[in-house]
């Protein structure tokens, strides 16, 4: 029978605490390079992954608690790095009648959203 030491206990859970962090709000999905997206923005992509057309917004071209309908369709993978919350919406008008989630403003990367972004909001803190 094999036994590990606490050291190499201890490193293995701060290696695998370190690559956690790598990426917030994944919990323990490291996300190796990253999508570009930078502090202050809000990143969303046509396709999973963080691929396909990307749109890009900050605090200065957004209204808060104001809807916004994406341009040119639908979107499937976000980074939330603005320090607001967001709320995506499958529905194009902010409706809550489709699904909807709310992802927190301390950096989020969604890599595949469970339904077809097509609005979002950004709330007041």
């Amino acid at each position: 029978m094999r036994t590990w030491s606490t050291a190499r206990a201890t490193t293995l859970a701060a290696a695998l605490l370190a690559a956690a962090t790598l990426v917030p709000g994944t919990a323990g999905q490291a996300h190796a390079a990253g999508p570009s997206c930078a502090p202050g923005e809000l990143c969303l992509w046509a396709k999973p992954d963080f691929k396909g057309t990307r749109q890009t917004y900050d605090l200065s071209t957004v209204a808060i608690n104001s809807c916004i309908t994406l341009p040119a369709g639908n979107y499937q993978s976000l980074v939330n790095r603005i320090q607001r919350q967001v709320t995506a919406y499958q529905s194009a008008e902010c409706a809550e009648t489709g699904q909807f989630e709310t992802y927190s403003g301390n950096g989020v990367w969604l890599p595949a959203s469970p339904y077809q972004i097509r609005a979002f909001k950004v709330w007041e803190t």
